[in-house]
């Protein structure tokens, strides 16, 4: 858990003493991303992240909105969310007995959140408290983002939310999502789905990826890298890569493609191909094809693409505002291959991306 900050207590087990205050596709990207930048807490300027948690809750998806949200860092010179957490009760036991939840802001907080992540937990039959389900719907009538890590997508479902939207859950929870919710749209085999204001991830570790991919969509690229940096996490798995990923202990020679990655991410400006990208490796296509499938999610040319764009957000950030040189250096070729890729990535035009992400105007910056 992150320290320093002034966020509510985690209680202690029953029974005990309140704990000390602590500091706290498939998913394609949407057709569109509001250009207008994410709304603030008045007289502070930071988003406001709301998550709710419940009984049963589990501890790890909060864990990773905190981490991702709650933490503050003074690196970035800003101050990225204002995160807090609410709960019905003022003692909420979370998952299996392990600690209970204590001293949090109650249920009324959700009124005020510009995001709202909504509960989950291993228990998806049983139904959510009505109080619960009704914060979760005002905050959707009134034009709140609403994120599901896990089986936070049962949540979304049965506030009536996501009938005839695209979503995602936790492979083990597939048969009995569908069963219960046949309206809604479940992508098969995912990280995480993008659907505008509705956004969903499979389980576990992919609430980071999703939290991360918010963390990009709400402050560009450089910001995210840097909060992926902080958390020692990859810094963009696209949500449409595999829920597992095979990942068997290497035979002699290690067969792990960390080195072509590294190598690939300093050439990206120059005519790399997964023919070149095979070659370097000393193997087949039909070989890199596999281990990347195995080892990443995902196919050579779409990992490729996807640090290319990167790179791309990176230079717009950074200042470069000749769109034929951001597409020469990332690699994307032709500034109608990069405007294609950008929107498909982030819903923005590099002209819109460059005024929300960009640097202010006679801002110093070395691209």
């Amino acid at each position: 858990m992150p320290q320093g900050s002034s966020h509510p207590a985690l209680g202690s087990t029953p029974g005990g003493t309140s704990g000390s205050a602590i500091g706290v596709a498939p998913g394609a990207a949407p057709e569109a991303v509001p250009e207008a930048a994410p709304g603030a807490v008045p007289g502070t300027g930071a988003h406001r992240v709301v998550l709710i948690v419940d009984e049963n809750s589990n501890p790890f998806e909060m864990s990773c909105a905190i981490e991702v949200f709650g933490l503050r860092r003074p690196e970035l010179g800003r101050e990225l969310y204002d995160f807090r957490l609410c709960a019905v009760s003022e003692r909420t036991r979370m998952r299996d007995g392990f600690f209970t939840l204590a001293d949090v802001a109650g249920l009324d907080a959700a009124e005020d959140a510009d995001t709202l992540i909504v509960p989950n937990r291993p228990d998806t039959d049983a139904p959510r408290s009505p109080e619960v389900l009704d914060a979760i719907r005002r905050a959707h009538a009134r034009g709140a983002r609403l994120i599901g890590f896990c089986s936070g997508a049962f949540t979304l479902a049965e506030a009536g939310l996501l009938e005839g939207r695209r979503a995602a859950c936790h492979w083990m929870w597939a048969p009995s999502f569908r069963a219960r919710f046949p309206g809604v749209r479940l992508e098969p085999d995912v990280l995480f789905v993008d659907d505008g204001d509705i956004l969903t991830a499979s389980g576990s570790a992919s609430a980071l990826d999703l939290g991360l991919h918010v963390v990009r969509r709400d402050h560009g690229a450089e910001i995210a890298n840097a909060v992926s940096r902080r958390l020692v996490f990859a810094a963009h798995r696209d949500g449409g890569q595999r829920q597992f990923v095979e990942r068997p202990v290497p035979d002699v020679p290690d067969e792990s493609l960390a080195p072509l990655l590294a190598w690939a991410q300093e050439r990206l400006g120059e005519p790399l191909t997964v023919a070149g990208l095979a070659a370097h490796a000393a193997l087949s296509p039909a070989t890199l094809h596999r281990r990347f499938r195995t080892q990443l999610g995902t196919t050579p040319l779409a990992w490729l693409t996807g640090e290319r764009v990167a790179l791309a957000c990176r230079l717009i950030e950074r200042g470069e505002h000749r769109i034929e040189v951001v597409a020469r250096r990332s690699g994307l070729g032709t500034a109608a291959n990069l405007r294609a890729r950008l929107r498909r990535e982030t819903g923005l035009s590099p002209s819109a991306y460059r005024r929300r992400f960009g640097p202010a105007t006679g801002e110093s910056v070395t691209v």
